[in-house]
């Protein structure tokens, strides 16, 4: 049977109490091995399964915290103590033999507040368990050891100024991580350091609240307040921490405007137009936002009606501008008075106003040189048409306000009377008629009339002058349209053949005065009838009009009733056509008397349109004959001869071919010995061309050749020194690799001239070249 395990406390003081188990709790066999009296267990009576050790305690030595004792341990050694769970061999360590149990280092109540461990006490031989495992816990005992924080300081707090005293700020919170369960070493009191006497927070929640009435933010802004925390209650010895409240003081609209001066001056020019700014005024507020926004007006009547007042976009200043046009000579100064008021009030600080001042302005109006000044804005005047030149049409005035007795000069801006049909004196500003009008060609004429100061004609001024033409009775009433009409021959009497329409151009001439009469008389064809409307009705008459070939003129005389009257005479042509059942018509006399005379229609465009097809094919023959003469003549112009003989020529070009004779080149035995008499010239081509004869035998080298041209040129007086035409390059008949042409290559070859092709054979293009080598060479003596 195992013994009671015995528990000593050396740290509290000694062995721990032992007790008996209260009731039996089972049968144990004997610990050698073999069977031997069955023991029962009693429970024990006290608590053993807690130890305590001290946090933060260090010695130089393991520290004895308690023991294991069983009373099967008879002190032979040969009960063995095992020690298992949390820390175990590490921080915490058991003597096998003894069973005491020491804590081997410091250890730290914030970081690992208890342990768990099981002991158990076995055979040292066999290793058997004398007894069941014991689970107990080895807590940690709290000490004094962390002082308090503030996990969100430093702290920022807003509140409105002239607050009243206790109003909240904000509430602070601090944190100890010593056991609040276990003594005062969590025990946390706040207090003030540095804040006084502004504000004060409460010692247990540490709520900050203001101490004093009515701070002003215009006197100080912001506050710092340092608040600590201290555990153990706040007494003696305890751990503490601080932290900074920083306390800004939000504006209230408690300050009234106020302007820094109570009387404000300004001028302004005369020729200042509505809008123009005249100065600025600013109250003064030292509050900040909405709260120091402000609205001026105007208070005394003669200013607000030449002046104005408004707010800038700042809602700051107010700007003062002329609200109409001044006039110096009229009135020279303007005094006022102008108000600033709060827009914004707070009806808790009504009693630290009124939030308002008043100061006084005047305004003075400085003179400026001024245009002359029409006596009406614009002008309305009129004028009967047909008039003869020099009419008077009315007259335009204006004046010096400056001096009224400054002479002014009117004119009439041209692009406003392209037509020059006004015209106006320049001292009087009477405008007169320079031409005819007509109003039905133009009812307004819109003139422009400048009127300049002869003192300074920078000063000048513009008015629109209106010209109305009033209408005359000067144009005869007419027909709207020509009407060319017909009528059926089987029409009834009394038939409507046509509605006849007036126009009368003029104004009082209207449609409803022109009146229409037709032919009168037993013989009239038809009859006219006047509908009183402007209007009036072609009608057949009871007698038929008897059928024929050419149409009928009806002539109708049409007047009107204006002042003179005027008439006039109209015709209406009216055709008698052959009709249709249905009332279409079939033929008309004068269509079938043609028909008969002439030809039709279709003959005439069959005839149009052969002779439109034969025009086409003698312009389009006409073309290719001209284009195969070009392409001929292009052909001729593209001679071989030039081609082979002008090289090497540093002269005027291909284009100088006219400052000498080419022909005479080309043909080394075409050149004679000077004729007698004057020199030939041989800068230019001979005007006729003569049949070419075989030439007279002459040098045939080339050179001597050259040799004698060249002499022939320098000899001559009246020919113009082209030097550079007679640069010509010769290499000479010596020359080790033989003539380049084919011209020569067959008789060189040989020694012997063969039989060659005559060159007439060939062709016109190789005329000239039959003509160059065609000659033949007399025989040798």
């Amino acid at each position: 049977m195992w013994g009671l395990v015995r528990l000593l406390l050396a740290w509290l003081g000694g062995w721990g109490c032992m007790g008996r188990l209260a009731a039996p709790a089972r049968a144990w066999s004997g610990s050698r091995g073999h069977p031997g009296p069955a023991l029962l267990r009693t429970r024990r009576s006290w608590v053993w399964n807690q130890f305590f050790v001290i946090e933060e305690y260090a010695g130089p030595e393991p520290v004895l915290i308690g023991k294991l004792h069983s009373d099967v341990d008879r002190g032979e050694g040969r009960t063995k103590y095992l020690l298992t769970g949390e820390g175990a061999g590490t921080v915490f360590v058991i003597d096998e033999a003894t069973g005491n149990i020491h804590v081997t280092k410091s250890l730290d109540r914030e970081e690992k507040a208890q342990y768990v461990l099981l002991a158990q006490a076995v055979d040292r031989a066999s290793n058997r368990p004398l007894e069941p495992p014991s689970e107990f816990i080895i807590k940690v005992q709290d000490i004094n050891d962390n002082p308090p924080i503030f996990p969100l300081g430093p702290y920022h707090a807003t509140v409105p100024e002239m607050s009243n005293v206790g109003t909240s700020v904000i509430q602070v919170t601090a944190h100890d991580a010593d056991d609040p369960s276990y003594g005062n070493s969590a025990k946390l009191v706040y207090t003030v350091l540095d804040g006084l006497p502004f504000f004060s927070v409460d010692p247990q929640t540490g709520v900050v609240r203001t101490a004093i009435p009515n701070m002003d933010r215009e006197t100080q802004e912001e506050f710092l307040v340092v608040i600590q925390a201290k555990d153990m209650g706040g007494h003696m010895g305890g751990l503490s921490g601080s932290t900074t409240v920083t306390v800004t003081l939000s504006d209230v609209n408690d300050n009234p405007p106020k302007f820094p001066q109570s009387l404000y001056q300004f001028s302004v020019v005369e020729t200042a137009g509505p809008g123009t700014l005249v100065g600025r005024l600013r109250a003064q507020d030292p509050d900040l936002g909405d709260n120091a926004l402000m609205a001026y007006s105007i208070l005394d009547g003669e200013g607000s009606e030449a002046f104005s007042i408004s707010t800038d976009s700042q809602g700051r200043d107010g700007l003062l501008t002329v609200r109409k046009p001044l006039d110096f000579e009229s009135r020279r100064s303007y005094a006022f008075r102008v108000e600033a008021t709060n827009t914004l009030i707070d009806p808790a600080y009504l009693r630290r106003g009124p939030f308002k001042d008043v100061a006084s302005v005047r305004v003075v109006v400085q003179d400026a040189p001024e245009p002359p000044a029409f006596t009406q804005a614009a002008y309305h005047l009129t004028v009967p048409e047909n008039k003869a030149p020099g009419t008077l049409v009315g007259q335009i005035s204006a004046a010096d306000l400056d001096s009224p007795a400054s002479p002014i000069r009117y004119s009439i801006l041209p692009h406003s009377d392209p037509e020059r049909c006004f015209s106006i004196q320049p001292e009087e500003g009477t405008i007169h008629t320079a031409a005819p009008l007509d109003r039905e060609a133009r009812v307004w004429h819109n003139l422009t009339v400048l009127a300049t100061e002869l003192d300074s004609s920078a000063q000048a001024s513009r008015v629109q002058v209106t010209i109305q033409t009033l209408d005359e009775n000067d144009n005869a009433p007419q027909l709207a349209e020509p009407y060319d009409t017909f009528v059926c021959d089987s029409a009834a009497p009394g038939q409507l053949i046509q509605v006849i329409r007036a126009l009368d151009r003029d104004e009082v001439g209207n449609s409803s005065h022109v009146s229409f009469q037709g032919p009168l008389g037993p013989d009239a064809n038809f009859t006219v009838r006047d509908n009183r409307d402007g209007s009036a009705s072609l009608l057949l008459p009871s007698r038929p009009a008897p059928p024929r070939q050419a149409p009928y003129l009806v002539p109708i005389e049409l007047w009107d009733w204006g002042q003179p009257a005027l008439s006039s005479t109209a015709t209406v042509t009216v055709s008698v056509c052959r009709c249709q059942p249905d009332g279409s018509v079939a033929s008309c006399w004068p269509e079938a008397h043609l028909s008969a005379a002439g030809l039709s229609t279709g003959a005439l465009l069959a005839i149009i349109t052969c002779v439109g097809a034969l025009l086409a094919l003698v312009v389009l023959f006409v073309a290719l004959r001209r284009q195969k003469q070009e392409a001929l003549m292009v052909l001729e112009e593209e001679d071989v001869r030039e081609n082979i003989i002008t090289y090497d020529d540093e002269g005027g070009g291909e284009e100088d071919t006219e400052a000498f004779d080419i022909t005479a080149l080309q043909n080394p035995d075409g050149a004679a010995p000077q004729a007698p008499g004057p020199p030939a010239r041989r800068d230019v081509l001979p005007r006729a061309r003569v049949s070419r004869q075989p030439r007279p035998p002459g040098p045939a080298d080339v050179a001597q050749l050259l040799v004698l041209r060249l002499r022939e040129a320098d000899e001559d007086p009246s020919v113009p020194p082209y030097d550079s035409v007679q640069v010509y390059g010769y290499e000479g008949r010596g020359s080790s690799c033989g003539s380049l042409s084919s011209l020569g290559s067959g008789s060189e070859a040989g020694g012997v001239p063969g039989p060659a092709e005559p060159l007439d054979d060939w062709g016109p293009l190789f005329r000239t070249l039959a003509e160059l080598y065609g000659a033949k060479e007399p025989p040798a003596p």
